[in-house]
């Protein structure tokens, strides 16, 4: 009995139907003033974790548990010091109940409670709705009940965050009635749905976006399901970056293109003179493999994380430097909470001159001569324009 109160709770939290759970008549010698243990699912910072109230007769404590944990806790407490257990689903309740004996009855009972948010704060504005979404349901990020697996509320929060840096940024730009994006190191693909879908269905503009993924198998994954989705104007491409020629970019993105496959997609953007390029770097080993410090700076950068970390800052300066260089007004900033992802730097230019800024190039030359730099990858890109 009790096995199976546990299995289908197991089961009741993994498919997302869990409400609640009651622990009661407990006969704990540690604990001898404890009444009853409520437990409810919860998301603190986007992570779903069961949150256990401990009522006592004179106060309440509180703690959180990860799934794990939560139920190794409640396993051990059934049948031991709790002889009552009441879960709660949106399919069915179950009551597990032991005699003086310790011998158990389980109840099946028809479901009496709706399913409310288990969001710890209050639920933000979302651009991307998990209702109905064929995309996010094919990517594995929503469930056919159209709720966010929890191991996913991260995605699913990137995926709006993105979307809505991109809306405010939009508001600024001067682009022609039909929008062409160029997505370059789409990956499987999330963020360029999203964008699809938020530009075409939300802003109703007459938006066109190719995805470029060197994975073949992922761009076949992709376009299955923008066929699917019906969003006929969004195609992907297996190809390398530095191949990829286009007739017309307005917005380059570039999210998590590996090394310097973020210059070779900036570089496009800037040979194509788009009027926005979003781009959030990845890794950064062709500046710090060239760093030899020898100014006053070199003692701090004897250890190897400073002297990564700055080898990641002066490689996205020099970055952002190149866009100023090129007529751009920079921004560069915090993507999504490290909580979430390490690699959540992002920098974005909007075209705002033709003329190039000869300062910005001055810059340059200085960063590279206090940081004993050589070439910037991106710097013998732009030797061709």
């Amino acid at each position: 009995m009790k096995i199976d109160f546990i299995e289908k709770l197991k089961q009741s939290i993994e498919n997302e139907e869990f409400i609640k759970c009651t622990l009661g008549k407990i006969k704990s010698k540690e604990e001898p003033n404890l009444q009853n243990i409520y437990i409810k699912p919860i998301n603190i910072k986007d992570e779903y974790v069961l949150s256990f109230l401990y009522r006592h007769k004179t106060k309440d404590v509180t703690k959180n548990f990860s799934i794990t944990e939560a139920i190794d806790k409640i396993s051990s407490l059934i049948g031991n010091e709790v002889l009552s257990a009441h879960s709660f689903s949106t399919e069915e309740n179950l009551e597990l109940l032991f005699n003086k004996k310790r011998k158990a009855t389980l109840r099946n009972l028809p479901p009496t409670l709706k399913k409310e948010s288990s969001e710890h704060n209050r639920t933000k504005r979302r651009l991307i709705s998990a209702e109905n979404n064929i995309y996010l349901k094919r990517l594995g990020v929503v469930s056919s009940k159209n709720e966010v697996y929890h191991n996913k509320q991260d995605k699913f929060k990137q995926i709006n965050k993105y979307v809505e840096i991109v809306e405010a940024h939009l508001k600024d730009l001067d682009l022609s009635p039909s929008i062409h994006i160029v997505d370059m190191g789409s990956g499987k693909g999330y963020l360029t749905f999203a964008l699809y879908d938020f530009l075409k269905n939300s802003l109703n503009l007459d938006v066109h976006i190719t995805g470029i993924e060197l994975r073949k198998e992922l761009v076949d994954l992709c376009n299955d399901i923008a066929k699917e989705a019906n969003f006929t104007n969004l195609t992907f491409k297996a190809q390398l970056i530095e191949e990829y020629q286009c007739e017309q970019l307005d917005i380059l993105i570039a999210l998590h293109a590996c090394d310097t496959a973020t210059d070779d997609a900036i570089f496009k953007g800037l040979s194509a003179n788009a009027s926005f390029i979003m781009c959030a770097p990845c890794c950064h080993k062709q500046v710090r493999k060239q760093m030899n410090c020898t100014t006053e700076l070199q003692g701090i950068l004897k250890h190897n994380i400073f002297e990564e970390r700055q080898a990641e800052m002066v490689t996205d300066g020099i970055r952002s430097l190149v866009l100023e260089g090129f007529g751009y007004q920079t921004q560069a900033f915090e993507f999504i909470s490290n909580e979430h992802t390490g690699k959540n730097v992002m920098i974005i230019g909007k075209k705002n001159s033709n003329e190039h800024k000869k300062e910005a190039f001055e810059q340059i030359q200085l960063i590279k001569r206090n940081f004993g730099i050589d070439k910037h990858y991106l710097e013998t890109l732009i030797e061709k324009l």
